[in-house]
């Protein structure tokens, strides 16, 4: 392993670098593309067995990921999502109202359910009902996706990075939703005040009719809806349990699988592929870094420097840095393997730090970039300054509030 940490310290680095920027000069690659790339590289390069470089992978977070992939795919084809929304946008009589609204149900339905497809859904609904109302989309839109990134911090369900840190470090379901709900709560307040106080500027020139959404994508089906949410509330309820969390979840996606009206392609289409396959890669890619020892030595200088990054307000500056810099997912995978998690309240400050500061700039979360390419495509332009002139202030006022809550709580929180 010692001939080969260079050539894996160069592929970490350049692997990153590339999931930062997000492409390619010259060609077609995103970020899982990458990411695959880096992962095939470091199984080429570790002078590792294939069977060691894949034990790199945590595949409890990934068996919980596809399992709540297929709960939500259940409820949005059973039209639950569809409707969610169609009842949001009745509710603009008021401004000040709605947007109270968009943040609440935004938030809670990120905390149980993939909070990308809340934001793929709520959207095109959201910035229709504005449009018609001459009222400018651009700060609800904005407030929708924090309000995502932060409800989805309230619970180890609600994104992606927060099931792989709850998984990683063990973390009770219950202990973990006490803990975060004062900061989440916070978040929002903030959230809604801050976008309630932007100046609302001039409506886009858009005709109404051009924005209006499509119509719902599925029709709204009463008894698979409920089917749906029972399943999800025994779901979480097992959670509080000691029961494994991948079983429950995997268990459940297996029962909508067995559908008598819903075929599993027709699930398994709205499983957001990219998503695992990103994870999987860079659980290879931190895994062979990790093996290196460079991780240890980076700890090991930043403690001689003075700089502990288990400490609350390091580890919080850390981990908004490194998700404003890479995007909250792949920061996480790389912090797990720094930051050591002596006390619950160490991952208790990753999870939703990780999440609030995917507010800062529009790259840092997924469910920003696609509430900006949903509005785009209605004619609705959210540029990186409009998104940063709420973003930035709504991530900071959060981190400061979870700092102090960190503080206060104390290592045994």
């Amino acid at each position: 392993m010692i001939e080969h940490r260079p050539v894996i310290l160069a592929i970490f680095i350049l692997t990153y670098a590339g999931v930062a920027i997000g492409r390619i000069p010259g060609l077609k690659l995103n970020r899982v593309g990458i990411a695959l790339l880096g992962a095939i590289a470091m199984m080429i390069f570790s002078g590792k067995a294939a069977g060691e470089t894949a034990a790199s992978v945590h595949w409890p977070t990934l068996f919980l990921l596809f399992g709540f992939f297929v709960i939500s795919a259940q409820l949005r084809i059973s039209g639950f999502y569809d409707r969610i929304a169609g009842g949001i946008s009745a509710q603009l009589g008021a401004p000040a109202r709605f947007l109270l609204v968009v943040i609440a149900a935004t938030a809670g339905l990120s905390a149980i359910l993939n909070h990308d497809i809340v934001c793929y859904v709520l959207t095109p609904v959201v910035g229709a009902a504005l449009v018609r109302k001459k009222v400018n989309p651009v700060p609800f839109l904005i407030a929708l996706a924090a309000a995502s990134n932060i409800g989805a911090a309230a619970t180890l369900i609600g994104n992606p990075q927060d099931m792989m840190i709850g998984a990683v470090a063990g973390l009770s379901f219950l202990r973990y939703l006490l803990w975060s709900i004062v900061p989440v709560t916070f978040g929002l307040v903030v959230t809604y005040v801050i976008a309630r106080r932007a100046p609302s500027g001039s409506p886009p020139a858009i005709d109404a009719a051009e924005v209006e959404p499509q119509p719902p994508a599925y029709p709204f089906n009463r008894q698979h809806t409920i089917k749906g949410l029972v399943i999800l509330a025994v779901v979480i309820a097992l959670f509080f349990t000691s029961l494994p969390k991948e079983i429950v979840v995997l268990v459940a996606a297996g029962i909508h699988l067995a559908s008598r009206k819903y075929r599993t392609e027709e699930m398994l289409k709205l499983v957001a592929w990219p998503i695992l396959v990103l994870f999987m890669s860079l659980f290879v890619v931190s895994g062979m870094f990790q093996s290196t020892g460079y991780g240890e030595e980076l700890l090991q200088w930043l403690t001689r420097i003075g700089f502990s990054p288990a400490r609350p307000g390091n580890e919080t500056a850390l981990t908004a840095g490194l998700t404003a810099l890479i995007g909250n997912a792949p920061a996480v995978i790389v912090l797990i393997k720094i930051v050591p998690i002596a006390h619950a309240s160490t991952a208790y400050i990753m999870a939703v730090a990780n999440s609030f500061a995917g507010n800062l700039i529009m790259t840092a979360s997924v469910s920003n970039i696609i509430v900006v390419q949903q509005a785009r495509q209605q004619g609705i332009d959210i540029s990186f300054r409009d998104f940063g002139r709420l973003g930035v202030p709504i991530a900071v006022v959060s981190l400061a509030g979870l700092y102090g809550w960190a503080l206060l709580m104390g290592p045994g929180g």
